[in-house]
């Protein structure tokens, strides 16, 4: 890799990496030599661009785009353009995919090219006196250029422009304003061009009289009574995400109708590519019934308007929700539209919000680059048994739990690892991240004997997702020990999260599953309690986690004659001993060195015997293991005509009667 190519990375990460800067992949950049320009692939992201992100094309290719006579029907000359943009490869077989804006990375004569569109910048290019500003404070040296609608045309226009500026100063602009678009900056160093965005952002800083101040707001005592009824009347096809978001900069904009109009529309293409034109804005009068009633009536009108179901809505008291089918595709949705709150109220400080036209917008809309752009940068969804599904692992950050977790994650659900163990519930959600995607894993530390930890842990999951789907009641510890041994405090611990803790987690999980099935009545979804073989069958000097586990079924049996009206099904799990998990083989508290020192395996000297003892009270001879728990949560989930069920995975060990 040449040098001018690695400070390319370099700094489309250090732009990419700064979401004042480009959002969602947003914003390109190039480097060229004599022959060859390296430009960013369409639909990449600059924040963690290699060299593998860039497309490699030969100059002399590009440069017949200019004169090439294409037709003039915009759909047909835009195909024909993305072919002569994919001819001039240096790799006519490489899948990626050229910028539409790479001619005019070609046309500027610098070495280095960087286009973003930085929030201040475009406060200024989406206001109404953006020229004016823009001439006032960069000079004749900068190029201002009116809104053309993107692609083919925009390059012709952009070429004519730097041609008449060459005549006039015998050079290139080093910085190019495209209203209600982004800037383009470009040298011969990246140094330089450093030097050139700092300039810009420091002089039109010094212009706001208004300064954009935006804190964060506490959360609506009612969040988790309105989003899951939301996200399953937007259900429809299949299972939504909403990601939520309130501060006061939002909270501003959701006043009345008359705040909303002045981000009721789009600024530039991005914001139609990822948010569409058109957002529903919702007043809530603090009553959570009244409010679901209210957004049924106006999603219907708004689709029978529209032709589509919202992207954004805006409810006055709760916040911005975007609606997506992933988490990743929300979170862009629900950053992007948030910066167009920036703009627009920085806007003020230059005459006010300028949107684009309908001409312009109807333009986009149809235009297959952009959508092509959204459908890599936003990347599939998931797939899999439990595609789209939401679920809540408690003691999900080892063992058992740690396994369920995982195994559900690669089935494509979104999962909530909820441990009182901070620090290895943080490592398995990185651990998990980093297989499954950063925005589909989330962890909570939870103390499940708490219902205030235990409510909290439903009202994050909402908040991070838009409902719950599965709760698995996992978490659990053993203390064995024999009547003489076991003392009061022990026992009461062993029952809080044993036993108690599943009555909580069923509370509150099931108070979401009864609002979705408000408003999705044939959507099913699960409380599963991971029990244990000893919820089937006494334990000798081990009645404190036997007893609990007892109360479990029973808790699982009533639960389920209770909630199966709203299609909530309440099923037990019950595995034979997990040998290979802490709960078993930690060398210092795990089961084989307590019962090994407690003589509860005669003759044993040493937690092999230990272990083999209880290996040999399988008719399958094994411990139990998580592929085989996940098979019986599986059924339990995919089924819809079994609840109250305690479903043993034991190798043979305890059967049913």
């Amino acid at each position: 890799m040449n040098n001018d190519l690695k400070e390319l990375i370099r700094i489309s990460r250090l732009y990419g990496d700064d979401n004042e800067a480009v959002i969602a992949g947003g914003g390109n950049t190039s480097c060229k030599n004599e022959d060859f320009i390296w430009v960013k692939a369409s639909g990449g992201s600059l924040q963690n661009i290699s060299q593998n992100g860039f497309v490699k094309l030969v100059r002399s290719r590009l440069k017949k785009i200019e004169t090439r006579k294409y037709s003039t029907e915009p759909t047909k000359r835009e195909q024909q353009v993305k072919e002569d943009l994919a001819a001039s490869k240096a790799d006519v077989l490489s899948e990626l995919r050229p910028s539409v804006e790479t001619s005019m990375h070609e046309k500027l004569d610098y070495k280095f090219v960087v286009h973003l569109h930085p929030t201040l910048v475009n406060a200024v290019l989406c206001a109404k006196n953006s020229r004016k500003v823009c001439e006032e404070l960069f000079g004749e040296e900068s190029l201002y250029i009116e809104y053309t609608d993107p692609g083919y045309i925009l390059f012709l226009k952009f070429s004519e422009e730097i041609q008449k500026f060459r005549n006039s100063y015998q050079k290139d602009p080093h910085l190019v304003f495209l209203e209600n678009h982004g800037i383009f900056i470009s040298a011969n160093s990246t140094k330089e061009i450093e030097k050139l965005y700092d300039e810009v952002i420091t002089k039109i800083s010094a212009r706001i009289k208004v300064p954009l101040k935006s804190e964060e707001t506490p959360t609506p005592s009612d969040i988790t009574s309105i989003l899951p009824g939301l996200r399953m009347m937007l259900s429809t096809d299949n299972l939504k995400v909403i990601k939520w978001r309130n501060n006061t900069l939002i909270s501003h904009f959701l006043k009345d109708k008359s705040s909303f109009s002045k981000i009721s529309g789009p600024f530039t293409p991005d914001i139609i590519v990822y948010c569409k034109v058109n957002y529903l804005y919702i007043d809530h009068d603090g009553d959570p019934q009244t409010t679901l009633d209210k957004c049924r009536s106006e999603i219907r009108k708004f689709k029978e308007t529209y032709g589509y179901e919202p992207r954004i809505i805006l409810i006055k008291n709760i916040g911005l929700l975007a609606i997506e089918d992933n988490p990743k595709s929300a979170q862009t949705v629900v950053d992007i539209f948030e910066d167009l709150m920036k703009i627009s109220f920085l806007s003020e400080n230059f005459g006010g919000p300028r949107f684009l036209s309908p001409d312009s917008i109807s333009f986009i809309e149809n235009w297959e680059i952009e959508n092509y752009r959204r459908k890599v940068s936003l990347g599939k969804g998931t797939s899999g048994r439990t595609k789209d599904r939401i679920a809540i692992v408690t003691g999900g950050a080892m063992g058992f739990g740690k396994g369920i977790a995982e195994n559900l994650a690669n089935e494509g659900t979104y999962v909530i690892i909820a441990d009182i163990n901070q620090k290895e519930g943080n490592k398995t959600r990185k651990e998990l991240a980093k297989k499954f995607g950063e925005n589909n894993i989330s962890f909570v530390q939870t103390d499940v004997s708490n219902p205030e930890s235990v409510e909290a842990l439903v009202r994050k999951t909402v908040e991070a997702f838009g409902g719950l789907d599965i709760m698995i009641s996992n978490a659990g510890i053993l203390y064995a020990g024999s009547l003489d041994e076991m003392d009061p405090e022990t026992f009461d611990r062993m029952t809080q999260i044993n036993y108690s803790a599943y009555f909580l987690c069923a509370k509150y999980a099931s108070k979401v599953m009864k609002l979705q099935h408000q408003f999705h009545p044939e959507h099913y979804t699960d409380i599963i309690q991971i029990n244990s073989k000893s919820g089937l069958k006494g334990s000798n000097k081990n009645f404190a986690y036997a007893g609990g586990k007892f109360g479990g079924i029973g808790l699982t049996q009533s639960f389920a004659l209770e909630l199966m009206p709203y299609r909530i099904k309440v099923n037990a799990i019950c595995p034979g001993n997990f040998f290979e998990g802490p709960l078993w083989a930690d060398p210092e508290k795990g089961l084989f060195v307590q019962y090994l020192k407690s003589g509860k395996v005669p003759g044993a000297k040493n937690v092999a015997d230990v272990k083999k003892y209880y290996e040999s009270q399988v008719p399958a001879g094994r411990g139990c293991r998580v592929e085989d728990v996940m098979k019986a949560i599986y059924y339990i989930v995919e089924q819809h005509y079994e609840t109250g069920q305690a479903v043993p995975v034991t190798g043979g060990q305890n059967m049913l009667h």
